[in-house]
């Protein structure tokens, strides 16, 4: 049999639950890293083929690697699209095109991330609250192994968005439970 121009690769499956509550466990609701192939670039590419990259692979987060596969950062589809990537083209007086991942990722010393052990204890709930105290979009989650921390799971605000049945706003003013389980009442 030949494989036809549009031949793809099939990926790990995660599939997370359709529907869940705010009182649902948390992990109902982490891409565990452990299940799912993480979507990484390297720091080089530029923010056109990062967000090439996330839309192939249906990811507004993409890790960003050194050769030795070594974490250096994480960029988002809001960084792509935020003010970062104009700040850099004015300094540097360059157009948008020769503006790199590693120019305007969050480096791996100033990422923020949630204990495995607290989440194995959290609810969805505190999931979202955390989300809109901290203003992100996205929760890394690390888990100990042995002498190092790896990266185990990550939360979206968008995916538990679409799990609830409800839009996640994590910037602005956060909205109290009772407002969140009014509107998911609808």
């Amino acid at each position: 049999m030949m494989t036809a121009a549009e031949t793809g690769l099939m990926w790990p499956a995660h599939n997370l639950p359709e529907h869940v509550t705010l009182q649902s466990p948390a992990l109902e609701a982490m891409t565990d890293l452990s299940r799912v192939t993480p979507v990484t670039v390297e720091p080089e590419i530029n923010l056109d083929e990062a967000e090439l990259r996330m839309r192939t692979a249906h990811v507004r987060l993409l890790f960003i690697l050194d050769a030795a596969g070594t974490l250096l950062g994480i960029v988002t589809l809001n960084d792509i699209h935020g003010m970062r990537p104009l700040r850099f083209e004015q300094e540097r007086g360059i157009g948008r095109d020769e503006v790199l991942v590693r120019d305007i990722m969050t480096p791996r010393e100033r990422l923020e991330a949630l204990s495995m052990n607290d989440v194995t204890e959290a609810s969805i709930g505190d999931i979202i609250e955390t989300l809109k105290s901290t203003g992100r979009q996205h929760a890394l989650v690390i888990e100990r192994s042995g002498p190092r921390n790896l990266i185990r799971g990550l939360f979206s605000a968008s995916s538990i968005g679409r799990q609830l049945g409800v839009v996640i706003n994590t910037s602005g003013i956060a909205w109290t439970f009772a407002e969140l389980e009014s509107a998911l009442a609808r």
